[in-house]
């Protein structure tokens, strides 16, 4: 085995220096120079995506855990140095993992939630707050599909929605007016699926042979 002497002759470094720890757990996070790319801001807008992007950039820094931790408990009895020591590393590495997820916000989002005293607690309240106001906006665009009406006099086009394409299909299939219903039953009895494409193609030969008849 080459000792640190002969590494340092052949190699011109020298061997990394191993400082043991009594106790992993005191050890505070290290944060590696080389991470992935910090997400932008997020400004109320398109939280899961923001939330996806922000835990992959803390679990390259190491830090993902303390979303989802609680402080250790240090009981009276527990007050040596060794468990002090950990909870300490533990403070520091939640509160790095805390501003890494405050500085991702917009300057107005982050007066709001700066007073959270913990990365769990921050991140518990983000997802709280804003995957119910997405579910919201989902709601509202299904309703807004729904609510959209087809007439003879209008040209047939398929609005833009982030719903499923499947349900994109059988909802524009259903809202054909009534002068399309025998090709509404054709579509509706078709064994092959659709996408919207397709079902868009095979609206506008039929509206031009709905306009060559008149």
């Amino acid at each position: 085995m080459a000792t640190e002497t002969n590494v340092l002759r052949e190699t011109g470094h020298a061997m990394p220096q191993v400082v043991p720890y009594a106790n992993p757990r005191a050890a505070a996070v290290t944060v590696p120079t080389s991470h992935g790319e910090k997400p932008k801001k997020f400004t109320g807008v398109d939280f899961k995506r923001w939330q996806q992007k922000m835990l992959f950039y803390l679990t390259t820094l190491n830090l993902a855990r303390f979303l989802f931790e609680d402080a250790p408990n240090l009981k009276e009895s527990e007050g040596d140095v060794e468990s002090v020591s950990a909870l300490e590393a533990w403070n520091h590495s939640d509160f790095l993992c805390r501003n890494y997820v405050l500085n991702g916000l917009a300057d107005s989002l982050y007066n709001v939630y700066c007073e959270k005293k913990t990365a769990k607690e921050l991140w518990e309240s983000l997802d709280r707050k804003y995957k119910t106001e997405d579910a919201g906006a989902k709601k509202f665009l299904v309703g807004r599909f729904l609510d959209f009406k087809m007439v003879d006099s209008k040209p047939i086009h398929a609005e833009g929605m982030t719903l499923s394409e499947s349900f994109q299909v059988v909802a524009i299939v259903e809202k054909l007016p009534p002068a399309w219903n025998d090709f509404k039953n054709y579509l509706k009895h078709k064994r092959k699926e659709m996408n919207i494409e397709e079902l868009i193609v095979r609206l506008r030969i039929e509206e031009d042979n709905k306009s060559s008849e008149r």
